[in-house]
């Protein structure tokens, strides 16, 4: 076994928490069955990932829900999903299962679902699912502009390095739009510097009066982007929740980007 592999090896045994490392450790499954084209069973896959054996059936589990993975007699080869990958209507098909999740997620939150990217230099709201019990915020102030103030901007900006930041807000200076958004660029900077990836990004009441909002990132390649969810402020209690949800629900959406 080659260092590089002893290592790789080393990091998936130590059980990183959050979407990236679950990630990580999917991305290392699909990996490992691949070496099997005639199929790999969960204690061989335990065994060569040094993973425990329920890690590796929930992550199977996860990869056979998202058609990457086909159980056979037992043993597990890889899915139908794949063979779509090449084909022209890829991001058409991508989409849809975007949209798909993101319905699902509404109806389990009961709350607005977004994904975002940060690409080109400005902020885009790629998809949203709304309903009437889980009304989408009211872009009172365009979002390109507030990324400052919402929690998906917010989330996205901490993804980028110090030089992408501050090339962000000197196209689109910091302005008030409730008294609890930051106006300081410094103090903004800090915050955003400061931010741990595996901790989700909160707006109480900055962008708009009446809502608060929760993202967390979702990273796959060049792809910055984050999952959000919004709620009436009156349901703050349920935001962390809803936060720990979207962070266990990311992996899918970093997976399907990633392959």
């Amino acid at each position: 076994m080659s260092a590089q592999s002893r290592d790789r090896q080393a990091m998936l045994a130590e059980g990183g928490r959050g979407p990236f490392a679950t990630l990580q450790r999917a991305l290392r499954v699909l990996e490992a069955v691949d070496r099997h084209p005639a199929g790999a069973n969960l204690a061989g896959l335990s065994r060569e990932l040094s993973l425990p054996l329920a890690a590796v059936q929930s992550l199977v589990e996860a990869l056979e829900t998202e058609g990457y993975l086909l159980c056979q007699d037992g043993d597990w080869v890889l899915g139908g999903a794949f063979s779509l990958l090449g084909q022209r209507n890829r991001e058409q098909l991508l989409r849809a299962r975007l949209d798909q999740q993101l319905i699902e997620l509404r109806d389990e939150l009961g709350a607005a679902v977004y994904f975002s990217r940060y690409h080109d230099g400005e902020l885009s709201v790629e998809a949203v699912a709304s309903a009437e019990h889980a009304p989408a915020v009211e872009e009172w102030v365009d979002f390109r502009a507030t990324a400052h103030a919402s929690a998906i901007g917010k989330c996205l900006l901490s993804q980028l390095d110090h030089d992408g930041r501050r090339d962000h807000l000197s196209r689109h200076p910091i302005a008030r739009l409730t008294s609890r958004t930051i106006t300081d660029p410094e103090q903004l900077m800090h915050r955003l510097e400061r931010q741990p990836a595996t901790v989700p990004v909160l707006d109480i009441q900055e962008y708009a009066l009446g809502t608060v909002c929760a993202a967390v990132p979702v990273t796959a390649g060049r792809t910055v982007g984050c999952l959000a969810a919004s709620m009436p402020v009156d349901n703050v209690h349920r935001l962390r929740a809803a936060a720990e949800l979207l962070a266990e629900r990311a992996a899918p959406l970093m997976l399907a980007m990633a392959v």
